[in-house]
């Protein structure tokens, strides 16, 4: 246990806990690598049977992206 500079108490993670946490960022990464290469075939079977365009895709994208950003925005900064 650690006195901190405002004379608090903090407990620092265990090398056990470290490794741990570095497993699971690790598991994160491979679940994420797998779903956006799932994704990215998916949307590929899509463009090549020509059920979308990629101008289309890309359209939707920025306004998922700017609904997005609008409702962070909004979240951060209420309306009082």
């Amino acid at each position: 246990m650690k006195i901190t500079k405002s004379g608090s108490k903090s407990v620092s993670p265990s090398a056990w806990e470290q490794v741990q946490l570095a497993a699971k960022v690790a598991d994160l990464k491979d679940e994420h690598y797998r779903t956006v290469l799932t994704l990215s075939a998916m949307l590929e079977l899509l463009v090549d049977k020509g059920l979308l365009t990629r101008e289309e895709l890309a359209l939707k994208a920025e306004q998922l992206d700017a609904e997005l950003d609008s409702l962070i925005s909004a979240s951060l900064h209420p309306m009082p």
